[in-house]
């Protein structure tokens, strides 16, 4: 067992269940509060498939960096509101595993939830009717336009990527399954035709802050010759973390030559993956699987998901032949 970070040239792969004497490494090197072991992910949606005409942008008593609000809200009067509560209470939720089951009494899941208990949404529902009411979808402080008056409850989505295309459900942390939270979360007035980049979730999981810690390389800003790869790093899916782990291993070789590290063009989708780890507001970083929601957004709108898709796949392709070309790398060729 591998108890200490070795000196020298190193990657850390450890994994979502690191031990405990690697991971008290870790968080001496990290230090305390930049080391976690749950996460409290909530789902994130396309803000194109929000329905405006219900939902608005407001920050409650209008305070706000954003002229318009730095909140999309989605309101609910008395009646959606019970309906909504009645369906989380009920929904099918994944079963937790033996060493998980704290995260019903909350846990302590990133840097905004470390010195309070984390829930789930749905557990918390089940605290008492109005438990939501006076939680996360608490209505203080915001008026709906269409009548002009406070709603009986609000949730509200929080932009979650630099182009503003992808927003999450504030506090909505869950462990429904994937398909109860589209039922589900679809029934809030606004997101009936919500598009989820990525469902929310709750387990056992340890993961650095890397936005404090990491470069987009993978080196750690504290040691260059230290590098973080893998689930460890925030990073979701199986494809995601192989390719930190080539992208890791790619620049360890490149530091014992004495080369520059790579760091791959945004466009490319494991470029856009390292950038938004290492530069997620810590506000509520928590870990991300590849999307196209990540990538900048395309020159010129296009409609349609698999036109918008295909442009990406082929700037992503373009930028990387260049960028191969530009560090003389002749050995990868791309079609």
């Amino acid at each position: 067992e591998v108890r200490t970070i070795p000196d020298g040239i190193v990657i850390i792969a450890s994994g979502p269940l690191t031990s405990p004497a690697l991971a008290e490494a870790i968080q001496n090197f990290s230090g305390e509060n930049r080391l976690y072991f749950y996460d409290a992910i909530a789902p994130i949606v396309h803000v194109d498939s929000i329905d405006f005409s219900i939902a608005f942008k407001a920050s409650r008593y209008g305070i706000g960096e954003e002229q318009d609000g730095d909140y999309i809200n989605c309101p609910l009067n008395r009646d959606e509101y019970f309906a909504f509560v009645d369906a989380l209470r009920s929904a099918q939720r994944i079963t937790l595993r033996e060493f998980e089951i704290e995260i019903e009494a909350g846990v302590r899941a990133g840097m905004d939830q470390f010195f309070e208990g984390c829930l789930p949404v749905e557990i918390l529902a089940l605290r008492g009717d109005l438990a939501l009411a006076y939680g996360p979808m608490r209505p203080v402080g915001l008026k709906d336009p269409r009548t002009g008056k406070r709603p009986f409850a609000v949730v509200q989505l929080r932009q979650d990527n630099l182009a503003g295309t992808l927003y999450n459900l504030v506090g909505f942390q869950t462990n429904l399954t994937f398909p109860e939270q589209k039922r589900v979360f679809r029934m809030i007035p606004g997101l009936q035709n919500a598009e989820f980049i990525r469902y929310g979730q709750m387990h056992r999981n340890t993961f650095i802050a890397s936005p404090l810690l990491l470069k987009p390389s993978l080196q750690t800003r504290q040691r260059e010759s230290l590098l973080f790869a893998g689930q460890i790093t925030g990073v979701e899916g199986y494809m995601g973390n192989i390719a930190t782990g080539l992208l890791a291993g790619i620049n360890a070789a490149r530091l014992a030559n004495g080369q520059r590290t790579l760091v791959l063009p945004r466009t490319t989708m494991l470029g856009a993956l390292c950038h938004y780890i290492t530069n997620a507001s810590m506000k509520d970083f928590q870990p991300m699987k590849a999307n196209f929601g990540i990538l900048p957004e395309l020159p010129e709108p296009l409609k349609g998901k698999r036109a918008r898709a295909q442009a990406h796949v082929e700037r992503s392709l373009r930028d990387l032949n260049i960028f191969f070309n530009e560090w003389g790398i002749k050995t990868l060729t791309i079609p």
